[in-house]
């Protein structure tokens, strides 16, 4: 793990860094207590958890990262059983504040109240469920912001799952998303919902606001919140129709035989990867048998590789139809995990001047390797690449201290397999 920060550390990063300072800048992105500062190094730290329904075949995982983000403001909460609902009604939802962590707090810790309270013991489906979510995220919000001091900026994106047996229900606002693989491909994607959109324009103009710079009142870059009550302030309006809403977008999706995940995830995610490869990188290690919470784990470590730079949580949802472990998926992975590893001696040892664990990674990246992982390439693989070369470090470094004399002087001759690595 130590390695892999070293790498993350060193991987990219400076220009990276720069050009979202610039950013920054530019669209005058700010929070209250001024710009959003990037850390030194990242927190790669995760405390991945799951758990599973067996009766109904319903599992999850869920994982955060703060990386280099100077504060965690995401959230997320996972019910695998609802209060008062029969078997088979689960809920799930990913927050990701802005201006501080306390509304995405707020909606993990009372959205699943709110929601329950408007669904009541019988809901009806699907129509009356989608009404009950839409009511359930505007009571939060209304709940929220009467214990906000007042005049208190900052808010949070939302995107939750309700599962029943019958219906799978996504609602959202802002741009936290969810996608549902099913038959091995993307069945279902959230949209954001962002100053442009023409429904988001049409109310934020009705409201009496501004677009510059792709966002609203050239500050805010999504239109729909908890939170954020400097936007909902708009004479003789109801909340829905303020500059910023939390009326969630809701859709419902029958259940098939064929639904395989549903992965949430904040903005960090999605900023790396597409919804497309994520599916294809969640489905390839789920046939390698990896637990979901591990699984999500392994998501944000390469999304962070690939140049996440901000906060990052995902909830990965399996369904009774999610691929099983397969053993030529197995036996093929560690394969190239064996051929990663070589590989990773062979540079090491034919350099003149022992590389760095960056450049090890830079050229096996632009090598072109079989049997990647799909979506996540040599990326999903930079634990193993940097597991591989901390391993040399310390051999090397006990056959150097194998070479020195009683008296503690060298005895002038190396082994040629020895290394000399610098971590």
């Amino acid at each position: 793990m130590a390695a892999f920060a070293r790498l993350l550390e060193r991987l990219f990063w400076p220009a990276r860094k720069e050009e979202e300072a610039e950013e920054e800048e530019g669209e005058g992105r700010r929070t209250p207590h001024g710009p959003q500062f990037l850390l030194d190094a990242p927190r790669c730290a995760q405390r991945p958890h799951g758990g599973a329904a067996a009766s109904w075949g319903l599992r999850f995982g869920a994982s955060a990262a703060q990386g280099w983000r100077a504060h965690m403001e995401d959230a997320h909460c996972a019910w695998l059983a609802l209060p008062g609902l029969p078997p088979g009604w689960a809920f799930f939802a990913v927050l990701d504040g802005h201006g501080g962590s306390r509304a995405a707090l707020f909606g993990a810790r009372h959205l699943p109240g709110h929601v329950l309270e408007a669904l009541g013991p019988a809901p009806g489906e699907p129509e009356g469920v989608c009404e009950a979510l839409r009511r359930a995220f505007l009571s939060a919000d209304a709940r929220l912001r009467a214990l906000w001091p007042r005049g208190e900026p900052g808010g949070s994106t939302a995107v939750a799952l309700l599962v029943s047996p019958r219906f799978l229900y996504l609602a959202h606002c802002g741009d936290s998303r969810a996608v549902l693989s099913r038959a091995g491909a993307v069945a279902f994607s959230t949209e954001d919902h962002r100053p442009l959109r023409p429904r988001e324009r049409e109310r934020i103009h009705d409201a009496g606001g501004t677009i510059r710079r792709r966002r609203l009142e050239g500050s805010l870059a999504v239109s729909r919140a908890l939170g954020d009550f400097a936007y909902k302030e708009a004479p003789g309006r109801p909340p829905e129709l303020q500059l910023v809403s939390a009326e969630p977008e809701v859709t419902a999706l029958a259940r098939q035989a064929e639904d395989e995940f549903m992965l949430l995830a904040s903005d960090g995610v999605w900023d790396a990867m597409s919804g497309a490869a994520l599916a294809e990188l969640v489905a390839s290690r789920l046939c390698l048998g990896l637990a979901p919470e591990l699984l999500c784990a392994q998501l944000l470590d390469t999304c962070l590789c690939k140049g996440s730079l901000d906060n990052m949580t995902c909830i990965l949802v399996c369904f009774p139809g999610a691929p099983r472990p397969h053993e030529e998926a197995i036996r093929k992975e560690q394969e190239l995990d064996a051929v990663l590893g070589r590989r990773v001696a062979e540079l090491c040892s034919s350099a003149q001047e022992p590389p760095s664990l960056n450049t090890v990674f830079r050229t096996l990246a632009s090598e072109d390797i079989h049997d990647l992982p799909p979506g996540g390439g040599v990326y999903c693989k930079a634990a193993v690449i940097a597991e591989a070369y901390s391993q040399l470090c310390q051999a090397s470094g006990e056959r150097r201290e194998k070479g020195q004399n009683r008296a503690g002087q060298p005895t002038g001759t190396h082994s040629s397999s020895a290394l000399d690595l610098k971590t």
